[in-house]
């Protein structure tokens, strides 16, 4: 898809990875519907790329939200895109994690990502031609200690981006699977940072992860995992998952230093 022809509802445009690829895509041309809680960081983009840039205030959680959300995609005059980029990230272990923050975590990842993405299909479907593009995670295809809520909710969007991709194979709508590595935004929190550096984890600043995903839109790539060796890892994890039981069983006790421990 040619960016000055990208027509695209964008949700998580207010965190790192999100508002960098709205900034990206507004330079190369595109009209953007951004959604959100909070307006602030909305109405900033807004006035950085008037014209092209409208947004509408909504919780995607709540079905409320989703039907003002919906109302917006129509007045908006046509859509061929879908961003979903919406999502929080929580660093714990499993067991002192609380109950709230995992559903929480689920509801927006994983069920209002689903349920915003049904209702707007009618819509995509009205197009010559449609994207819909999922941001997933190298969490998605790797399961990490300290990350298991996480991962769960990534490894559930990379399925539904299969089957959907798969059952909209007769149709004009594309699906786009995009999973960047560790990252260096707000998600991430300071214990995560200094683990990774303790790993020697690598982790990708918002501007080259946001240029990647650009440019995988332009060429409408299927999958695209970002980050060498998270690529190898991804394909070894699908191959011979015992080699990277092992590897990860060797980091486990730095991983569970700075995890948190309180809910």
């Amino acid at each position: 898809m040619q960016i000055s022809e990208c027509r695209a509802l964008v949700t998580g445009a207010s965190g790192g990875i999100g508002q960098t690829l709205v900034e990206q895509l507004c330079e190369g041309g595109a009209h953007l519907l951004l959604a959100g809680r909070q307006l602030q960081t909305l109405d900033a983009l807004a006035q950085r790329f008037p014209g092209q840039i409208s947004r509408v205030q909504a919780d995607l959680r709540q079905r409320e939200g989703r039907d003002v959300v919906l109302a917006a995609a129509r007045e908006f005059g046509g859509l061929n895109g879908l961003i979903n980029a919406a999502g929080v990230n929580q660093f714990s272990l499993l067991e002192h994690q609380d109950e709230e923050a995992i559903a929480r975590l689920i509801e927006l990842n994983v069920t209002a990502t689903l349920q915003l993405t049904q209702r707007l299909l009618p819509l995509l479907r009205q197009a010559p031609t449609a994207l819909l593009v999922n941001i997933g995670s190298t969490f998605g295809s790797i399961g990490y200690p300290g990350f298991a809520t996480y991962c769960a909710s990534k490894f559930a969007l990379r399925g539904f981006s299969e089957a959907l991709r798969r059952e909209l194979a007769d149709s004009r709508i594309k699906v786009l699977y995009i999973a960047p590595r560790a990252t260096r935004t707000a998600m991430n929190a300071a214990p995560v940072v200094a683990m990774n550096a303790q790993l020697k984890v690598a982790m990708d600043d918002s501007a080259t992860v946001a240029r990647q995903i650009v440019e995988a839109i332009r060429r409408e790539r299927a999958e695209l995992y970002l980050g060498w060796p998270e690529k190898l890892f991804v394909r070894l994890n699908g191959l011979l998952p015992r080699i990277v039981d092992q590897a990860l069983r060797k980091q486990l006790p730095i991983i569970q230093h700075f995890a948190p421990h309180d809910h």
